[in-house]
């Protein structure tokens, strides 16, 4: 189990409330949140403290997930 100290998590909650200001508003449910703050966690536990390769790490890694699929009907996936 990893252990953050008091200062790193004010950051990362920072970080995930910017994230998520970025995103369309239909966009910021708590499941993306939860998402883009696993990220998050994931990049501070390797050593990241920069909060904008925080950000642009976790943003990334979520729309690369995500990636427009599911606006495109299944017939329309199969092609």
């Amino acid at each position: 189990m990893r252990v953050f100290q008091p200062e790193l998590i004010t950051l990362m909650r920072a970080v995930l409330d910017d994230a998520a200001a970025t995103l369309p508003e239909a966009k910021r449910t708590s499941q993306m949140k939860a998402e883009i703050a696993s990220y998050i966690l994931a990049s501070a536990a390797n050593g990241e403290r920069d909060p904008v390769a925080l950000k642009a790490t976790a943003l990334s890694a979520v729309v690369e997930c995500t990636h427009y699929s599911h606006d495109i009907s299944p017939a329309r996936r199969a092609v």
